[in-house]
């Protein structure tokens, strides 16, 4: 009786256009159902019924994150779903309107997401000059910077990549225990400021590199350790960004992360352009699982309004492992 009710919300699920190009939507990435709303060209509400339909067969799932709801595909989650996703390949392959709809929707994604990107950008450059200031508002530094150093203590940081570096203080932080640092910013007045800041310190010891954590300048097994400060909730699409991270990453290298714990300060999301309300552990612990990572236990450090939090991961011993979101079908 359950498989066959089972089967018909399936059946239900996919007899609707709008929930096909939801599913090949999600096949990207995670997507706020304010984002799929405006890809669509639909009202919230309504997406959010075709949202309710696709999660009851069991072939979306909702998150909530403060008042935005994140909506992530299960196509890959057992037989039944893998083969609802192979049926929207041949689907997409099949039929020129439905791929033509398809193509379009992600064209639309990709616009939305450029722009908001660029006014991330713009918001960096205007306040490149005081972002330590700016940071210190958010959270204790002297027990954040304490507690990642004694996280990372009694393991060799060799190469150390210190993704999203802003104004450098994490490279000047590390400068003395790693072999070598890379310092990568995508914003050039991040990098102009964090320049001025190390330029005391040795050049053979540490690199400033323009660059996107979505699409890393860097060969594969690169780095012996990874570090985000304070960055992965500007990531849209943070199980990319670990998935580039990993593959940057030499097997048995570490990953460190400090960023908040989840929160409701839906205030940043327009006041600082972060992309994401924080992390709760569950979430960070599938996506380091995901990206190839095995995660330890996080350390939590209480703050006023903010908790900020420590996360780390060891790489797999197999450097080949495919990030799951590249396994969802596109």
């Amino acid at each position: 009786m359950w498989a066959e009710m089972l089967i018909e919300a399936t059946m239900r699920a996919l007899a609707d256009q709008t929930r096909l190009r939801i599913l090949q939507l999600l096949g990207t990435m995670e997507l706020a159902v304010g984002e799929l709303a405006q890809v669509l060209g639909q009202s919230q509400p309504r997406v959010s019924r075709h949202i309710a339909i696709l999660c009851d067969a069991g072939l979306a799932q909702r998150r909530r994150e403060g008042s935005w709801v994140f909506l992530r595909s299960m196509l890959s989650e057992d037989e039944m779903r893998q083969s609802v996703a192979a049926v929207l390949v041949r689907a997409e392959a099949a039929d020129p309107e439905f791929a033509s709809a398809c193509e379009a929707d992600r064209r639309r994604l990709a616009a939305i997401r450029k722009n908001r990107e660029a006014g991330a950008e713009n918001y960096f450059a205007e306040h490149a000059e005081e972002w330590d200031r700016m940071r210190r508002m958010h959270s204790p530094d002297d027990a954040v910077e304490k507690a990642l150093v004694a996280a990372l203590e009694g393991h060799a940081l060799g190469r150390l990549l210190d993704i999203g570096t802003g104004t450098g203080r994490m490279a000047e932080l590390f400068t003395q225990n790693a072999e070598h640092i890379v310092a990568l910013d995508k914003s050039l007045e991040m990098l102009r400021v964090a320049r001025a800041k190390l330029q005391h310190l040795p050049t053979d010891r540490i690199e400033l590199v323009q660059g996107d954590f979505q699409a890393l300048p860097f060969a594969d097994s690169a780095f012996d350790t990874v570090l985000f400060h304070q960055v992965l909730h500007f990531a849209h699409d943070p199980a990319r960004a670990l998935a580039e991270a990993a593959r940057v990453i030499r097997p048995k290298g570490r990953i460190a992360i400090v960023d908040f714990a989840a929160h409701t300060h839906e205030e940043l999301r327009e006041q600082f352009q972060h992309a994401r309300l924080g992390f709760a552990d569950a979430q960070m612990r599938e996506l380091l699982g995901n990206a190839g990572f095995t995660p330890a236990k996080p350390i939590a450090l209480d703050g006023d309004e903010l908790v900020v939090k420590v996360w780390l991961g060891t790489r797999i011993a197999n450097p080949h492992v495919t990030p799951s979101y590249e396994k969802t079908p596109a």
